[in-house]
């Protein structure tokens, strides 16, 4: 299928129709996985499967040593240099089979401590001790898809993301029919598994050309430029997910698990729409950024990016909220209505994230840590303040509102940090 000429001539918004293509599946598989999850399992169940979601999330960063942002960066730099490909492949050897045997120690023998922790209860200790298996299988992924954005090769990228998505959303619903709840889980701690197949069937052959697997040596000869990237994707992904684990975890506690599958619901709900465009960031932005050194070039991508994304961002924003009950009943089941009213602050703290992203991608694919460490942190750490105040007196609502609130502070602290680009003439970054 031809795309329309004003798509195809415009690489960003080519990019993000045909990540869209596959969201929209996803989108529709989602739907199918989340309202058969609501109906067989309730709010609990959906706070359950957030619980687990989160720790799979911070370990895609752990047993990767957060290197996903650098490898992008430098297959993206280096993708003729097979001298420092092979050293940097040597050190995210290193990285990966350390931080696979310490992560698979920790979660096979403190199984029943997380699932008592998670879930308050020993039920689950068999989820953590899969989990724990598919240790290695979550890093290679990560790495493995670096390679992929770093090359830019979005077409194996939607096709690997598609295969993979719908093959884990039919196990889901086998073991969620067969096993309930506990099913659910386990299938989604396998998940790792089937996406590292697909990934290396559907791009397998085209790795070699970039990874000469023979030739890595248990060396770190790239440690210092990788450590940076380490740092970073801790502060952004390890610990916003920890935070997000102990916001549910407290909600359970003080409030009571239906609004804990409510919140959570509505932060599915929320990547669902906001993976049209996080695509866009590892496969266009990041790699661009790479390549930008002056105030003038900056200006003018950020220009490009917000004049092809915005209007569209706004108006399925819009969409969204104007068919918030639909969506809600659609997605779950009635007893989950009482969320639409965190529609219009998820909906604002999303909008108010995504602009902020677009600049604060500049500190990442140009190293600047304390930048990134800094406005994350102050981001990170208003949220879960403002988060503890905001919830004796508005429930699950305040913590979407000091999610918001905890956006717009980052925003400000990016634009204060990036403001000489945007003022003078043209400067070197």
């Amino acid at each position: 299928m031809k795309l329309p000429k004003f798509i195809s001539n415009n690489l960003i918004l080519k990019i993000t129709s045909l990540n869209s293509l596959v969201v929209g599946a996803r989108l529709i598989m989602s739907l199918v996985v989340q309202n058969l999850l609501a109906q067989y399992t309730g709010q609990a169940g959906i706070a359950k499967v957030g619980q687990l979601r989160n720790i799979s999330s911070m370990l895609m960063s752990l047993t990767s040593f957060g290197t996903f942002n650098g490898v992008v960066k430098y297959v993206s730099d280096y993708k003729a240099d097979q001298k420092n490909l092979l050293k940097l492949f040597s050190t995210l050897y290193v990285f990966s089979f350390t931080a696979s045997v310490a992560s698979f120690c920790i979660l096979f023998f403190g199984a029943s401590f997380f699932s008592n922790k998670l879930f308050f209860s020993d039920d689950y200790v068999i989820v953590f001790k899969v989990i724990s298996v598919a240790v290695p299988f979550i890093s290679m992924n990560r790495i493995f898809s670096g390679v992929i954005n770093g090359i830019s090769d979005y077409k194996k990228h939607t096709k690997i993301e598609f295969v993979s998505h719908f093959l884990a959303a039919i196990l889901l619903l086998i073991s969620l029919y067969f096993y309930s709840i506990k099913g659910v889980l386990v299938a989604i701690a396998l998940t790792p598994i089937i996406q590292f197949t697909v990934l290396v069937l559907i791009f397998g052959k085209l790795l070699k050309g970039y990874i000469d697997f023979k030739s890595i040596s248990f060396k770190i000869p790239f440690l210092r430029q990788l450590l940076g990237f380490t740092v970073m994707s801790f502060v952004a992904t390890v610990l916003s997910n920890y935070i997000e684990i102990d916001l549910r975890t407290l909600i359970l506690e003080k409030i009571g698990e239906a609004d804990a599958g409510s919140w959570t619901a509505m932060n599915s709900i929320s990547k669902i729409y906001m993976q049209f465009l996080i695509a866009i960031f590892s496969l266009y932005i990041l790699p661009k950024y790479a390549t930008i050194n002056t105030s003038f070039e900056f200006r003018e991508e950020t220009k490009k990016v917000y004049k092809s994304l915005v209007p569209l961002v706004i108006i399925g924003m819009i969409l969204v909220y104007v068919f918030r009950n639909i969506l809600i009943e659609l997605i779950f089941t009635e007893a989950f209505l009482g969320m639409a009213i965190l529609f219009k602050w998820q909906l604002a703290a999303d909008f108010v994230r995504f602009i902020a992203n677009v600049l604060s991608y500049y500190f990442l694919a140009k190293k600047k840590i304390n930048y990134f460490v800094s406005t994350q942190l102050i981001g990170l750490l208003m949220y879960y303040i403002s988060s503890r105040y905001f919830l004796p007196s508005f429930g699950t609502e305040g913590v979407v509102m000091a999610l918001f609130i905890s956006n717009f502070i980052y925003l400000g602290s990016v634009l204060f940090i990036l403001r000489n680009a945007f003022t003078g003439g043209n400067k070197v970054l």
